[in-house]
């Protein structure tokens, strides 16, 4: 046993993983499991791009597993003292509380209860700051703010780039690198913002097609790439994932206090439903949690109730289990059509992890 963790049981995952790119569900996927700071399992399987082999130097689109990210560079600036999670968005984004948005607060915006849900972000807003701003600032609501959970995909981040830039001066992107990842170590293996000199490491992501897959747009284009879209732009190795959420429960270099943690995992949003999924999702200033109902999306039924952790649309999920200092990361390169399949397939994969947790 490695890291006190079944090696037995873990070799079930990368089965289960081996039969999916055997059936055609994506060309290519890879999972790493850690614990107490050490990895016990990096497997990378299939091909990155259609009849190009994945390796170890493969850079997999997080999706909304970004979200995480981009919140733990809030949850630093409330450390530093820069914001606070009661504060409105407009007293630190002046401008953003047109068409009564002036109420909204950081934990509205981190917990998806903003409401504007599907609010759009233009290409050209991507690397122009002052448009991004122009934009977020005139979303315009859909129901009040904290009446209803509804899952943002892209706008919330977006709001919170450009909240991260008005605090502190800096590109979202510049600040995650020098706060997050470089602390890390992990300059070669995370990144929001793919540099061109990177990009060739990057594999596609896919959509299934009668005829087998076919690469997505505009998620494999440099662009988007680039951009280091905030809530589902990210990439990384499922190493470095495991390894950033390690640090997030104490087991590698610091980035938030444990008092920090124990705050964004608490359920701010009970157990009502997210009207995105249809059901409680248990959110978080950030991730969501498992808790205690019947079943959870992601993080798998039988996970511990402090598990925290996000998911990558169709595609990953990412947790920790701070009562074992266990972490997890599964990304595949294909939005998987079937949504039922995927939250089974996470489910599965997930509650096999947790079984070999000794």
């Amino acid at each position: 046993m490695t890291a006190s963790l079944n090696q037995a049981q873990l070799s079930r995952a990368t089965d289960i993983i081996a039969q999916h790119i055997a059936e055609g569900r994506h060309p290519g996927a890879t999972l790493a499991v850690a614990r107490h700071g050490e990895v016990a399992l990096h497997q990378v399987a299939g091909e990155a791009r259609l009849g190009q082999k994945a390796s170890e130097e493969t850079l997999w689109l997080l999706y909304s597993n970004t979200k995480v990210i981009t919140a733990c560079a809030i949850w630093m600036l409330v450390e530093e003292g820069r914001l606070r999670f009661s504060d409105s968005v407009a007293r630190h984004l002046p401008g953003f509380e047109a068409h009564g948005k002036g109420a909204i607060s950081l934990i509205h915006l981190l917990s998806h209860q903003g409401g504007f849900p599907n609010a759009l972000v233009p290409e050209a807003a991507w690397e122009n700051p002052a448009l991004l701003r122009e934009v977020v600032c005139n979303f315009t609501l859909e129901t009040t703010p904290g009446s209803t959970v509804h899952y943002h995909p892209a706008a919330a981040h977006w709001v919170a780039a450009a909240l991260i830039r008005a605090v502190t001066g800096e590109d979202h992107r510049d600040f995650i690198r020098a706060r997050i990842i470089q602390p890390l170590g992990l300059e070669r293996e995370l990144f929001v913002g793919l540099p061109p000199a990177e990009q060739h490491r990057a594999a596609d992501m896919h959509d299934p097609s009668g005829n087998g897959m076919v690469p997505r747009m505009p998620e494999c284009g440099p662009a988007h790439r680039a951009a280091g879209v905030p809530g589902g732009g990210g990439y990384a190795t499922s190493r470095a994932m495991a390894l950033f959420y390690q640090a997030l429960i104490g087991h590698g270099p610091r980035l938030v206090s444990p008092r920090m943690l124990e705050y964004v995992t608490r359920n701010f949003t009970g157990d009502r439903p997210d009207l995105a999924q249809g059901f409680a999702m248990h959110r978080g200033l950030g991730p969501h949690l498992r808790g205690f109902s019947d079943s959870i999306r992601g993080l798998g039924a039988i996970a511990h109730p402090a598990t925290f952790g996000h998911g990558g649309v169709g595609s990953s999920y990412c947790w920790a289990d701070p009562a074992s200092g266990t972490s997890f990361a599964f990304i595949a390169n294909t939005r998987a059509a079937d949504e039922e399949w995927h939250a089974l397939r996470m489910d599965t994969l997930s509650n096999v992890v947790h079984a070999a947790i000794v």
